[in-house]
């Protein structure tokens, strides 16, 4: 009896493996995504600016990344006692505006060799409604009154061209780079019921017709598996809106079999059994049983790290007696 309808996934042909670097920008399930990847070791970063939901503001950042656009005293402005800017997130707001522009700038030309370096480049896209300001689509409104914005929603078009610049935009610094998208399954119902699946369709709409001009690049249907697999509040959080613990580990448990490479998962599972062995804790602790566990898991992961150097993974063990 099958009590579900699953979501089919494509295999990804450049799989990431142990010697990939990844980039993601987007939503907040692209750092949910991320968060996976470095669990497991693998080298990957995302967000650099902080979190961001569409795709006009990831083109934007993606230009300034590629092209080393400094940030000026132009691009910044003083609200509710902190420097800001419209591009990223408030997380790197501050209160003085040269260290926020040095602290700006440090961020994007460490993002630029990160980009040039990338075998991947993972992007989530989360809405199409944007808010603008003086003309401009803005990545963060950091708490200005709504009065100054103007809220629209981006067709299709407008997200499928900005996908197709930053992938023209990458390409010029890294043109072996594996771009992959998809749609975050975080729901935004502030927009409103209708208004969410408005802007959903118009994402997926976007990345559909991408990919009959350009198909050089891999679609994991995250929000399809969201929507149509795990279409349950069981798999929500309490706030009804954002994937649980349990459909994030769902989520990324078809990702990892379809875009990393067979080689790779039994060094996952060592990092797995690893790590959960770390996380025991004795009964009784000054024992020689405990210290026996104690010196049998630091060889362990002595042989690990020797058998794996290149690995970006740290094992703390806990060796108080």
């Amino acid at each position: 009896m099958q009590l579900h309808t699953p979501v089919p996934v494509n295999p990804i042909e450049n799989p990431l493996s142990y010697q990939a670097k990844v980039f993601s920008m987007g939503s907040c399930f692209a750092e949910h995504m991320n968060e996976k990847l470095r669990y497991y070791g693998f080298d990957s970063d995302a967000n650099p600016f902080g979190i961001i939901f569409n795709a006009l503001s990831m083109q934007r950042l993606v230009a300034r990344i590629v092209q080393e656009q400094a940030f000026t005293e132009a691009d910044i402005f003083f609200h509710n006692e902190l420097w800001q800017s419209y591009e990223v997130h408030s997380r790197w707001s501050t209160t003085e505006a040269e260290r926020y522009i040095h602290q700006l700038n440090s961020l994007l030309f460490t993002a630029h060799e990160q980009l040039v370096q990338a075998t991947h480049f993972i992007l989530t896209l989360g809405t199409s409604w944007v808010y603008t300001f003086a003309n401009q689509v803005v990545a963060n409104c950091h708490k200005v009154p709504n009065a100054q914005f103007e809220k629209r929603l981006l067709t299709a078009e407008d997200t499928e061209g900005a996908l197709a610049e930053i992938m023209r935009l990458v390409r010029q610094i890294n043109p072996k780079i594996q771009f992959v998208f998809t749609v975050s399954p975080v729901r935004h119902t502030k927009d409103g019921f209708t208004e969410n699946h408005i802007s959903k369709g118009n994402l997926l709409q976007a990345i559909y017709n991408l990919k009959q001009n350009d198909n050089k690049w891999y679609y994991f249907p995250a929000y399809e598996i969201m929507m149509d697999e795990l279409r349950d509040y069981r798999f929500f959080a309490a706030d009804l809106i954002h994937p649980n613990a349990l459909a994030i580990d769902y989520i990324w448990e078809r990702f990892s079999t379809e875009a990393i490479s067979s080689e790779s998962h039994p060094i996952m599972k060592e990092v797995v059994e690893l790590k959960r062995a770390l996380q025991h804790r004795p009964q009784r602790e000054h024992t020689q049983a405990w210290r026996k566990f104690q010196q049998h898991l630091s060889q362990k992961i002595e042989t690990f790290q020797q058998k794996y150097p290149t690995i970006c993974i740290s094992f703390v063990l806990d060796n108080k007696d």
